[in-house]
């Protein structure tokens, strides 16, 4: 009769716990924000794809340049660059996060041993012992842990994203470098040819002189030439060791440990890049990627905020034992035990958790904001890019033509100067200009590749949303 009225009072607190578990969840069901998504890029009429269409996603995008020292390069931004080193860490600081938040879902228990000796004066001293083994479960009715686990979650899926970011900004930045050094080595190049052959002028135009055929201002021009081309070079020496010192930042090494070797040949290599619809760029753009998992995050701790109007509930319970020997704690007759269930609601808090809801949803749209701002930049982004690389071919032939046009009128003024029909005036003039027409040549060269691999950074890269990061 006894055990039948036991049950009698556990059957209400049981059922109690059965609803309890079952919960409900305050927090607001999360939609992915909307976007403007134009149809097509203005400024890729005329684009044409690369072939296959993937090559993006079929290995490190920077292979697609062909060349076996950027590849090197590259390949050691992953384990040597310390902005990409801090951002794994910071995605396994989230990925922890995420485990500890969703440890809340579940009980916790303690064990606790104890020893106490006392007693008055005169009459002795007992020693008493206690072991207890407790429980505590906080039943997630209101779906705020959830919310919290799934916010985390958020969290280190923008993290995730923010690696990729990093990894990224980090490869282009040396793919960028890179083309940068091997353009002022062709410049280097094409110097040390002008510079031989304005020394050899000098040298004739002395001797013209000494024998009264030119006045000294000729010979004055071409020392002026030199010394002008003399010192290009040099700038071109020190241009190039800021860029390899930059290199050797990124890939994570010392300037003073780090050398990259001159090349006597440039090889430009300026591949088609596939470019796709813009609506593939949402899930390409890991800073998109990031920015929509803000919103995620900051959509779930609305549910958590919102969970305060609501009343905290806990089950407790404890097993324990307790005597004046240690063997007693072993004993059944001294067990005793307890199970609780407690709610607590806040009464009065002159609005806090009002404002606290109020600061939560104005958080959310602001991340809201932010993500169609990032959406709105990445597609300008693209535009901007698609554009460069579309000018830059054209301007590259513009320079071929004017450079081969300026070296012909370079030799032509030249050969009429040794027959004494032009001043050394024009010959300088020429020769400048020839010398700046293959220089800008160049330059336009190195530019269509940094334009190439911006594109690919405006493309989000090899990277996709969802995609776990090795």
């Amino acid at each position: 009769m006894k055990t039948m009225r036991h049950h009698a009072t556990l059957r209400p607190l049981l059922l109690a716990i059965a609803v309890l578990i079952a919960g409900c969840s305050v927090a607001p069901t999360y939609e992915r924000p909307t976007t403007p998504e134009p149809v097509a890029y203005k400024e890729a009429e005329g684009w044409v794809p690369a072939a296959p269409a993937d090559a993006l996603d079929r290995g490190p995008w920077w292979q697609l340049f062909g060349d076996p020292v950027l590849n090197e390069l590259a390949a050691s931004v992953e384990v040597s660059n310390q902005n990409v080193a801090v951002a794994v860490a910071n995605y396994a600081q989230a990925r922890a996060i995420v485990a500890q938040q969703r440890a809340t879902l579940f009980p916790s228990l303690t064990l606790g041993l104890g020893a106490e000796r006392g007693g008055v004066r005169g009459n002795g001293a007992d020693t008493a012992y206690r072991l207890n083994l407790g429980g505590a479960w906080e039943p997630d009715v209101w779906g705020r842990l959830r919310a919290g686990v799934t916010s985390a979650q958020a969290n280190a899926e923008a993290t995730l994203a923010d690696l990729a970011s990093a990894r990224l900004s980090a490869q282009g930045e040396v793919a960028a470098s890179y083309f940068t050094v091997r353009a002022l080595d062709a410049q280097r190049l094409l110097l040390e040819t002008s510079i031989a052959g304005y020394a050899r002028e000098l040298r004739i135009t002395q001797n013209r002189y000494d024998v009264g055929i030119v006045a000294r201002t000729d010979v004055l021009q071409a020392q002026t030439q030199l010394a002008n081309a003399q010192s290009d070079a040099l700038t071109l020496q020190r241009q190039r060791a800021q860029f390899e010192h930059a290199i050797a930042v990124l890939v994570g090494r010392a300037p003073s440990e780090f050398a990259l070797a001159p090349t006597e040949t440039w090889q430009v290599t300026v591949p088609a890049i596939p470019v796709g619809v813009p609506a593939t760029l949402l899930q390409r753009r890991p800073d998109i990627a990031a920015a929509e998992r803000d919103v995620a995050a900051a959509n779930a701790e609305i549910g958590i905020a919102r969970s305060a109007y609501f009343p905290n509930i806990g089950l407790s319970a404890s097993l324990g034992n307790g005597g004046n020997r240690f063997g007693d704690l072993f004993s059944a007759s001294n067990a005793a035990w307890s199970f609780g269930l407690s709610a607590a609601q806040t009464v009065f808090n002159a609005g806090a958790t009002r404002a606290a809801v109020a600061s939560a949803e104005a958080r959310h749209q602001a991340t809201v904001a932010r993500y169609r701002q990032t959406v709105l930049d990445a597609f300008a982004d693209v535009e901007d890019q698609l554009s460069a690389v579309r000018v830059l071919e054209q301007q590259q032939e513009l320079r071929r033509i004017a450079s081969e046009a300026a070296d012909k009128v370079e030799q032509q003024i030249l050969n009429r100067y040794r027959a004494g029909q032009v001043s050394y005036t024009e010959v300088v003039q020429a020769q400048n200009t020839a010398l700046n027409a293959r220089r800008s040549l160049v330059q336009v060269q190195a530019d269509r590749q940094s334009a190439a691999v911006a594109l690919v950074q405006a493309l989000g890269g090899g990277w996709q949303a969802g995609r776990e990061q090795g």
